[in-house]
């Protein structure tokens, strides 16, 4: 929950910050970065496949999800990053053994059938690109919670700190690159630095450690109350209100999403009643 907590506030402290986003995405975790480093001291670097491609996913999630923030609403962003759980549900099966039950095949047909009707949205208001990024983001960060699950005897934080120091390197250039735009502002800075910290560098902490206790699906069910929260300060702070076909799509994944990792926890804790 805490992890949940933390990511919710990035659509906001986002919105706050004036630069390229791609910028944006690298200053957040070149400061990531340093919390984590700071936080390991001795970072275990395995260079496993499954280390490098886990960075390389997440440093696509991230990067994306900040493109997706900066041309779509922070809503759309959100929710259609979290259409990662029906890529978990396709390929976990394949990829880790970790058998795909009913419920998720249904869970992965409502959130597709909501993402429709976010890009509905997206379509009338021109925001596909953003649209586009989103999806980008979330089957990224299926990819991400797969491979940190085949790390998971290794050292599935590492792999997060690789790909946070991959999207420094990759995004903080765009910030200095000829027409870039000024510099962002204290107000800006202050927000990125919370970004890096608050956002990114200590609940990815706190996810690194929990991924290797769960399966991928429940990783990436669970912290379901990012996306309720994430949309909800962007409206109060920043007054930005999506569109009907977007609330009542994201209502949908939403919904689909919840009431699968509440099936898991219930099913969870059955078991474990039972083990004893």
């Amino acid at each position: 929950m805490i992890t949940s907590v933390l990511w919710s506030l990035g659509g906001v402290l986002l919105k706050q910050v004036e630069w390229h986003p791609m910028a944006k995405a690298g200053a957040r975790s070149a400061i990531a970065a340093a919390v984590m480093w700071l936080w390991m001291r001795r970072p275990n670097f395995s260079w496993s496949r499954y280390q490098i491609i886990g960075a390389m996913a997440y440093a696509s999630t991230v990067s994306t999800f900040v493109i997706a923030t900066d041309l779509t609403s922070a809503a759309n962003a959100i929710f259609l990053q979290y259409t990662a759980p029906a890529y978990v549900a396709l390929l976990g099966a394949w990829m880790l053994g970790e058998r795909t039950q009913p419920r998720d095949w249904l869970c992965v047909a409502l959130t597709i059938a909501g993402v429709g009707m976010m890009c509905r949205d997206g379509l009338a208001s021109n925001s596909f690109a953003g649209i586009a990024a989103g999806l980008a983001s979330g089957f990224s960060m299926a990819l991400m919670v797969l491979f940190l699950r085949r790390e998971k005897d290794g050292s599935p934080v590492a792999a997060l700190l690789l790909g946070n120091a991959v999207t420094a390197v990759i995004g903080l250039p765009f910030g200095f690159a000829h027409g870039a735009g000024k510099m962002p502002d204290a107000a800006g800075w202050a927000a990125l630095l919370a970004l890096g910290v608050l956002q990114l560098g200590l609940p990815y902490i706190l996810y690194g450690i929990a991924i290797r206790h769960v399966t991928a699906i429940e990783g990436i069910l669970l912290p379901t109350l990012e996306p309720v929260l994430n949309p909800l300060w962007v409206f109060i702070f920043l007054h930005e209100r999506p569109g009907a076909w977007s609330m009542a799509g994201a209502a949908l994944v939403l919904g689909a999403v919840s009431a699968r990792g509440l099936l898991g926890l219930g099913r969870g804790k059955a078991g474990q009643n039972q083990a004893r």
